[in-house]
């Protein structure tokens, strides 16, 4: 982390996480053992948010279990029943007290080296910043018997991100990389404007900023695949299309906003 970007900090300031967590079963496992060791390394003061979002596997006892050796720095958000990816990064955002804000998939497909990058993006003063696995200095790490996966899932999201910028007033080229983050400030103006509960809540985000002129960086990645684990089956891609058509037409009846932040164009991290 570069020091320079540490001394942009206000007093006090501190960095939020946010997983969304549905029935996350052994890959939790996994999560923790990475999770604490880096709390105790990162840079800056951090908190940690478990948003149980309906988990019927015994995840948030689980959690609570093991949070209690590491004080108030990790929390556990648990509800039921399951009402969608969105709606737990929502909750997690608002329940979330830190001046930057990152909310990521709970099986670390982005590695903590990644949050890092994208917290320092936000911290250098972006309102909004996203991994972008379309980044040209983006890698991916695979074995070789997931190269096929791996091509079929690449193939997908070009679709998906051509419909997204024919629906939508956006010029990302990767909308829905499981990493962002907000600066509390740009989390205050955005938050009560949004109501996709699903996968398309990254759509809505992402319209929703350019709604309110907010700078949107996108920061390279590594894309970890480990295995066949996916969302975007036909039934969820259908799903998605359908919060795309409603993000359209809400966000196209929206009345012209008043300046809420100064920030400038969207950018692309070097």
């Amino acid at each position: 982390m570069d020091a320079r970007n540490l001394e942009r900090r206000p007093e006090g300031a501190f960095t939020s996480l946010i997983f969304p967590t549905y029935n996350p079963g052994r890959i939790l496992e996994r999560t923790w053992r990475e999770l604490v060791p880096f709390l105790r390394r990162a840079p800056g003061e951090w908190e940690v948010l478990f948003v149980c979002d309906g988990c019927t596997d015994g995840t948030p006892a689980w959690l609570a279990q093991l949070a209690r050796a590491e004080g108030e720095r990790i929390r556990i958000l648990s509800y039921a029943p399951n009402r969608g990816k969105g709606y737990a990064v929502r909750r997690g955002l608002e329940a979330a007290r830190g001046e930057w804000r990152l909310f990521t998939d709970v099986d670390l497909a982005y590695g903590f080296e990644d949050v890092l990058r994208v917290a320092q993006a936000l911290q250098a003063g972006a309102a909004v910043a996203i991994a972008s696995r379309a980044h040209p200095e983006s890698q991916m790490v695979l074995p070789t018997r997931l190269q096929g996966y791996a091509y079929r899932r690449h193939l997908q999201s070009l679709a998906f991100s051509a419909l997204v910028r024919c629906l939508l007033p956006l010029k990302q080229r990767d909308t829905q990389a499981g990493l962002k983050g907000l600066s509390a400030a740009a989390a205050q103006t955005l938050l009560p404007r949004l109501s996709c509960d699903g996968f398309g809540f990254d759509c809505e985000l992402l319209t929703a900023c350019r709604h309110y002129g907010l700078t949107v960086e996108e920061v390279p990645v590594c894309v970890r695949y480990e295995d066949r684990a996916s969302t975007t089956g036909t039934g969820a891609m259908k799903q998605m299309v359908k919060e795309l058509w409603h993000i359209r037409r809400c966000w196209r009846r929206m009345a012209p906003p008043e300046p809420v932040l100064a920030t400038g164009p969207d950018r692309q991290a070097a």
